[in-house]
């Protein structure tokens, strides 16, 4: 049985995932102990702080980002690792609760996170095991005609990169007899997520920005005028501040804590598979997803493991055995893989908002925020980095938009959010059972 529990940065140390052992190699940063003063302070070293900064330090502003454990010690350095497309939410769901008008806006951005990281990666050489498309595979003909409906609404807002996959097709890119048929998205993709997060940190350091690392905010003084960020060992007066903190800010802003509850999703990769196996399940190489609410995803690393996710855990604890958890579904879609070895087994937490969409806003004319991009991350902040420093060189256009969204509290609040979840969670799963 493998196991690990790092969801407090009480250590500081990365979590043992596949992506730890498999890192870059990289300085360790020191952690903040005087106080400074920058153009602007960055609390959070995830993708989205990640991308604020660097999208601000290219414009010349002087940047202090600021983490409380290391570079991608949360959800950016454990996830999937997936390219995908969209939001938690459908843009079909969108319409409907926000209006036409917030669809078509967010629609035209659907994709430009996947094209920010793409021209990250490229300038600034990062070596992440970047690969093409991902795919939406269906169990039954009713998950299929979701599929197809998806695919009319993007079509609708201007993506052309997606095509309708029956089951021989879907059999050129995985290999199951579990499914019915897909979608194939050639703008989505797959990469080392952890690698990614330690090069954009390192191409910000190259353009002058500070990063401090094992520096834990305790809170911020002052957040509606004149912002000070108080550490353990110093602060950093800033003009601007941004926090990205998600699913790991803690107490240190209140008034956002209740915001997005903590979720926590499991992840193991095996052992390298010989050749003709990883070829028998995924011969394309690309990475899914299946549609379920309680969904599985999947992907081939850079060595031919299989790297398997799945499962969610509201407010966040670990199960006691992640491989138990996980490896059911790997065999029951890949039989050919039981009882192959697991080397690496472990959880992360992403936050969830109650409408699925991802938020952003300001406690003050120099605090901005972003957050709850709700297990939809990996291009959602990249975009929201550079939405934000947008915002704070002037271009404020898709800022307000976005800020315009509004967020809606969990029913019952803290105390009884995560068993209204769970239960929502319980009907949703029962529906894919049954086919409803």
């Amino acid at each position: 049985m493998i196991t690990t529990t790092k969801h407090d940065a009480a250590d500081r140390s990365h979590t043992s995932s596949y992506y730890a052992a498999s890192a870059n190699q990289h300085a360790l940063r020191t952690a903040l102990d005087s106080s400074i003063q920058a153009d602007v302070c960055v609390v959070g070293a995830g993708f989205s702080g990640l991308s604020t900064a660097l999208h601000l330090v290219e414009r010349g502003q002087s940047v202090v980002l600021l983490e409380a454990a290391q570079v991608g010690w949360g959800a950016s350095g454990r996830n999937g690792g997936q390219i995908v497309n969209g939001f938690n939410a459908d843009l079909g769901t969108i319409e409907k609760r926000f209006g036409s008008e917030t669809a078509v806006f967010l629609g035209t951005l659907v994709q430009e996170g996947a094209g920010i990281i793409r021209r990250l990666i490229a300038d600034y050489h990062i070596d992440c095991d970047l690969k093409d498309n991902n795919l939406y595979t269906a169990f039954n003909a009713k998950q299929m005609k979701g599929l197809q409906q998806r695919l009319a609404v993007w079509e609708k807002y201007g993506m052309q990169e997606q095509e309708l996959l029956d089951t021989q097709q879907l059999k050129k890119h995985v290999v199951s007899e579990q499914y019915v048929g897909g979608m194939i998205d050639y703008s989505g993709g797959h990469l080392h997520p952890l690698n990614l997060a330690l090069g954009e940190a390192s191409a910000i350091e190259k353009l002058g920005g500070k990063i401090h690392e094992h520096t834990r905010v305790l809170r911020v003084d002052n957040i509606t005028t004149d912002p000070v960020v108080i550490t353990e060992n110093g602060s950093v007066a800033c003009g601007k501040l941004v926090l990205c903190g998600n699913a790991y800010l803690g107490n240190a802003v209140p008034k956002l804590q209740s915001r997005v509850m903590p979720v926590s999703t499991q992840v193991m990769a095996t052992t390298p598979l010989a050749d003709d196996v990883a070829k028998g399940i995924l011969p394309s190489d690309a990475c899914v997803e299946d549609v379920r609410y309680i969904l599985d995803y999947y992907r081939l690393t850079a060595d031919k493991r299989l790297l398997f996710g799945g499962g969610t855990v509201y407010g966040g604890s670990d199960p006691a055995d992640v491989e138990a958890k996980l490896r059911p579904n790997m065999e029951k879609l890949f039989p050919q893989l039981k009882g192959v070895k697991v080397d690496y087994a472990w959880s992360g937490n992403f936050a969830l908002s109650y409408t699925r969409v991802p938020q952003m806003g300001q406690l003050g004319p120099n605090t901005y925020h972003a957050m709850g991009y709700s297990g939809h991350g990996v291009t959602g902040s990249h975009l929201f980095g550079r939405i934000l420093a947008n915002a704070l060189m002037g271009d404020t256009e898709h800022y307000d938009r976005f800020a315009s969204i509004p967020w809606k509290p969990f029913p019952g609040g803290q105390r009884l959010r995560v068993p209204y979840s769970t239960v929502g969670s319980w009907w949703y799963s029962f529906k894919d059972i049954v086919g409803l």
